[in-house]
């Protein structure tokens, strides 16, 4: 039996018919850009996350960027990030002008090291990015109370985790602005890139708005310089008809988790290591991320038995090659460097079936045991 990593069209054969009624609906209305189906799948998003204000843009990545611009962070400004996560959340900081200063992970949860990063704070220190990284909540609450005394802006990388909590709270509603990312393998995925912000402040959703189309309002008169952030109609139509499904599949995507960890512990495997859930930090499993030696070797047999696994992420930040001028060193930060060398995604969609799962964990012990 071969598991794929993902399976989209097991998720796009039940509600096929509704897609297609919805691009013909945005095909027939012949308004590509704006529109209704943006204005409706903003609403609903603030509604389904209790926030005041949901802005649709073009990408995850195009979300971080935004806010950045919107708090106006550029030449001379640090913002704190860690070190291990999607290339985004400091290749952004860095195309405004301003550094990345790098900290460590946590070892059981891969989220940003919070005494690390709040000791990282100077008086150039303008935002900090805590990543919800694989779909569980990175520890907010000492970041935001430490950066309302700093005057330091937080910024919530929440492009894999949509859906998922903090002390009973969504992320992306808890500091200045949260970032979230509608690509096609997320838990709530588009047709393509899309992505969006939340703002509880109606001037930053005001200011968020205008960066998406170049500073313009009315056409042609541009109170700053934006860019070319919009969400196309066809992906907010797409959206609009998923979104009623999401606290399903982040549902589903747990249940598999629960039952990934039962599978192992009937399998004896000792050298695995599975995700950690944190106190008052809901994981909704946009990737079900394991901890093994030889993972490397374990990729590769799990490969030829046809089993899609990925490694995120190979090479954290302080170690990639165009953040070499920011002058960190191999060993700068063990734990990150430690993830990078022996984490492994398994497949977690909503749609996995038991039997697939347990061909799963019967390859592992296979490698491990003979």
């Amino acid at each position: 039996m071969t598991v794929p990593l993902l399976d989209l069209h097991a998720q796009y054969t039940p509600l096929r018919q509704a897609l297609l009624d919805a691009v013909t609906r945005v095909c027939d209305s012949q308004r590509f850009i704006g529109g209704p189906e943006v204005e409706g799948l903003e609403r609903e998003l603030s509604a389904r996350l209790g926030y005041p204000h949901a802005v649709g843009l073009s990408s995850g990545t195009d979300a971080v960027l935004a806010a950045l611009m919107a708090l106006e962070i550029g030449p001379g400004d640090e913002v704190i990030t860690p070190t291990y996560s999607f290339f985004a959340t400091a290749g952004c900081v860095v195309r405004v002008g301003a550094r990345p200063v790098l900290v460590d992970c946590e070892p059981d949860t891969f989220n940003i090291d919070v005494p690390q990063a709040l000791a990282a704070i100077t008086p150039r220190t303008k935002a900090i990015i805590p990543v919800h990284l694989f779909g569980q909540a990175a520890e907010l609450k000492p970041i935001v109370d430490v950066a309302a005394t700093q005057h330091v802006a937080v910024i919530e990388d929440a492009a894999q985790a949509i859906g998922c909590e903090y002390h009973g709270k969504p992320v992306g509603t808890w500091g200045a602005v949260g970032c979230f990312s509608f690509f096609p393998s997320k838990n709530l995925g588009a047709f393509g890139d899309a992505g969006f912000v939340t703002a509880s402040d109606p001037a930053m959703a005001k200011k968020l708005t205008l960066i998406r189309t170049h500073g313009m309002e009315p056409k042609y008169y541009h109170h700053l310089v934006g860019a070319n952030f919009r969400i196309d109609a066809v992906q907010a139509a797409v959206l609009r008809v998923k979104l009623p499904h999401l606290a399903d599949w982040s549902a589903a995507r747990r249940r598999n988790a629960q039952r990934y960890r039962a599978m192992f512990a009937g399998a004896s495997l000792a050298e695995v290591t599975l995700p950690a859930e944190a106190p008052h930090r809901t994981h909704i499993y946009n990737q079900f991320v394991i901890r093994v030696p030889e993972r490397d070797r374990l990729k590769a047999h799990l490969d030829r038995a046809g089993i899609g696994t990925e490694v995120y992420y190979p090479v954290p930040f302080h170690l990639q090659e165009c953040f070499a001028n920011l002058g960190y060193k191999r060993g700068a930060f063990p734990v990150a460097e430690a993830a990078a060398t022996d984490s492994l995604a398994l497949p977690i969609y909503p749609e996995l079936t038991e039997a697939q799962q347990s061909t799963v964990v019967n390859a592992i012990r296979s490698f491990y045991r003979g």
